[in-house]
């Protein structure tokens, strides 16, 4: 999907901590280093100017939170701070960088969990005052937007889905600070559903699935499944806007594992027969409800002049573009609009330190948000992306045209 710069997808191919051939070149370069703690990844890695990884470093702790039934801040806080001094170090160690040769760092700041940010901007901040490098703070949700200039050089402005467990949101970006929001979850995030309802369905106790989080459970049992067995409703079908709520698809579900649980004389807890056709049906009725809000946007963009005409692009980013199913989804929209679909490699849609150092390249590029050392910053556990449109969205009342949503496993 990403023709050109070859030494990255080179790199793409490579197990993620082997250090780049071209470390013993860093001094030739500014090399940002990442550090990204929002949510359960402890992650690190440092970047020249040109998006070539020169090393990284990852600590997860999904395992950890798959044994709990879901992320426990106080945990993932714990965590973090257990490994965060290894992960950058390994990252620093691997690209045959010291400190003094960075030209800044650049660290998640918003959103996410405030515990985990916190341990993720405490250590940063130690660090760029130990060493006197500029700060660079992150917002995760604009690093997600363009770690796919990372790979390839995508012209701005160009349409962005970012889905991940704790976000869903369309953007228009016009810069590297640069967003028009034209629409985000009223409620939870598509991967928060995906998690619950395999929680629900006790996925973890599949043979398939016990070492799987909940979306990744879900879209593999899914591939065996019957969607059309249990037909349950795309949400917000008479709202003409952007805007995503996923929580009325889970209280579907969970309305029929439960009839399906007297159906079948089982407790809660146990595998129902079933399983594979209500995860089909769920990752389905999911993918169709995020191609139908990214159909009424991409229509917005082309009626308002928001996009280039030629080969405008939609980027489709965060932890669920993943889900090969929802990228054939948004595929099937982008080719009834005219739209080029861009998806990072699913190694970068996941968080990661390599996202958060490439926003840190284009904001060092720039000159945007770099601060001096010793300025206090302090963490967003919700902060908002952008330009708020969504109130002009809704006002437009753009109907979309009828586009069956069909693929098969």
């Amino acid at each position: 999907m990403f023709p050109t710069k070859v030494r990255n997808v080179h790199r793409l191919l490579k197990f993620r901590h082997t250090v780049s051939p071209s470390a013993g070149k860093a001094s030739c370069s500014r090399l940002v280093l990442g550090i990204e703690t929002s949510c359960d990844e402890t992650g690190a890695a440092v970047l020249d100017e040109t998006g070539e990884i020169l090393g990284e470093a990852l600590h997860s702790q999904k395992e950890v939170h798959l044994r709990t039934g879901g992320i426990i801040p106080t945990v993932a806080q714990q965590l973090h701070r257990e490994n965060i001094q290894r992960v950058v170090q390994e990252a620093l160690e691997r690209s045959n960088v010291e400190p003094r040769q960075l030209s800044a760092v650049a660290t998640t700041v918003k959103p996410g969990l405030g515990l985990s940010l916190g341990i993720g901007l405490e250590f940063s901040q130690r660090f760029v005052r130990q060493h006197h490098k500029p700060f660079i703070p992150i917002h995760h949700m604009e690093a997600h937007a363009l770690t796919v200039r990372m790979l390839q050089p995508v012209p701005f402005p160009f349409l962005v889905l970012l889905v991940s467990g704790g976000h869903s949101l369309l953007a228009v970006a016009r810069g590297v600070d640069d967003f028009m929001l034209l629409g985000h979850t009223l409620d939870e995030a598509p991967g928060d559903t995906l998690d619950k309802v395999a929680r629900r369905l006790s996925l973890i106790k599949h043979p398939q699935c016990s070492t799987l989080s909940g979306g990744q459970a879900v879209e593999l049992l899914a591939k065996d499944g019957d969607r059309t067995r249990f037909p349950f409703r795309t949400p917000m079908g008479q709202t003409y806007d952007c805007c995503f709520s996923f929580a009325g698809i889970r209280n579907q579900v969970t309305t029929t594992i439960i009839k399906k649980e007297v159906e079948e004389g089982v407790e809660q807890g146990t595998l129902l027969s079933c399983v594979n056709d209500i995860a089909a049906a769920t990752q389905h009725t999911v993918a169709s409800h995020l191609a139908k809000r990214t159909h009424r946007a991409v229509m917005f963009c082309k009626a308002n002049g928001l996009l280039p005409s030629d080969n405008p692009t939609l980027v489709l980013s965060g932890g669920v573009a993943s889900n090969q199913y929802i990228r054939k989804a948004l595929t099937i929209i982008t080719e009834a609009t005219g739209l080029h679909l861009l998806c990072p490699p699913a190694k970068f849609c996941t968080d990661n330190g390599v996202m958060i150092a490439w926003n840190g390249v284009e904001r060092l590029r720039e000159g945007k948000g770099i601060l001096p050392p010793n300025v206090d910053v302090i963490y967003e556990p919700k902060a908002p992306l952008g330009v708020d449109m969504t109130a002009e969205v809704k006002a437009a009342a753009i109907k979309v045209p009828s586009v069956k949503i069909k693929i098969p496993n």
